[in-house]
């Protein structure tokens, strides 16, 4: 067998992340046919093919799988060898995957300092529900990630990021927004804004809402803004991050509802995938996590 060429490598991790051969020869600077015939001799080396071929996206097989992890850790080896002999000052990329929490309102908190400290690090953050967050970590697709809620999964390492908790809001004019004091009793019949399923913040309010006299979901966002905003109008109720709300509630466009028989707290968890090569970048950012600088936020242990 041939050797296989770190070019043949640098195609099959581009097309795994990219989903497509021109998404990746552009990102690469190689023309399309080039990167298509690097990844047919590749395949044709390892007598494996390494994607199943779909409309619009090129899906990894069992095989490309098992070989992906090894595969970026070889091409991470060889970028620490050359920026260790170029000079000491941190240098690459983390693709981060975060929940919808995370990725809209706490970004700032996750690698604002990070990136001031080491400005040669690229950081590449896709936002999505905890659910597909969590697939494209099992899938490779993303390195690290901040989530919602528990993870049990045996691929996977997970500790505490910070303690977090959803609210109940309504518009201002809602008749429980004028009460002083609520009791469950006083929630039937509400009509509910809830996330869609897959969300850890759809999980936690079912929970939360089971305690609670029946109700009635009217609809079903996909997006925490979009909820905010349907309450804003005073269409129901929903349970929102907390974080999202500070804006409208300091312009009193929405209202905090006062439950403390409610249990909204939840914890923010940052995962990790146990067969992920833990490079100089990845192995720097965590480990920031862990332990942050003075003055920035401290996550919860």
């Amino acid at each position: 067998m041939n050797a296989i060429s770190i070019r043949q490598l640098e195609v099959f991790v581009g097309i795994a992340t990219l989903g497509t051969v021109r998404a990746c020869a552009a990102q690469i600077h190689l023309s399309q046919p080039a990167a298509s015939m690097a990844l047919a001799e590749l395949e044709k080396q390892l007598d494996s093919p390494l994607f199943e071929r779909t409309p619009g996206r090129m899906q990894l097989t069992s095989r490309g799988k098992q070989l992906l992890p090894h595969a970026r850790e070889i091409l991470e080896r060889l970028r620490e060898m050359q920026s260790q002999q170029e000079e000491r000052e941190l240098r690459g990329e983390i693709r981060i995957g975060a929940s919808n929490t995370v990725g809209n309102y706490l970004i700032g908190d996750l690698v604002g300092s990070f990136v001031r400290q080491h400005p040669r690090v690229s950081l590449h953050v896709s936002v999505d529900n905890t659910a597909n967050i969590i697939s494209q970590l099992l899938e490779h697709r993303c390195d690290i990630a901040c989530v919602e809620g528990p993870v049990n999964h045996p691929q996977l390492e997970t500790w505490i990021w910070r303690e977090d908790a959803l609210v109940v809001c309504a518009a201002p004019d809602h008749p429980l927004a004028t009460r002083t004091t609520l009791h469950k009793q006083d929630f039937a019949g509400m009509n509910w804004i809830m996330r869609e399923r897959g969300s850890a913040s759809r999980a936690l309010t079912e929970q939360a809402l089971n305690t609670l006299p029946g109700g009635h979901v009217l609809m079903e966002l996909g997006q925490v803004e979009a909820i905010k905003q349907a309450v804003i109008a005073g269409l129901g109720l929903a349970c929102l991050p907390q974080a999202a709300t500070l804006d409208a509630v300091a312009n009193q466009r929405l209202r905090i509802l006062d439950t403390p028989f409610l249990d909204l707290k939840r914890r923010l968890s940052l995962v990790l995938h146990k067969e992920r090569y833990r490079s100089q970048v990845l192995s720097a950012f965590a480990q920031h996590l862990h332990n942050p600088p003075a003055g920035s936020s401290s996550p919860e242990n």
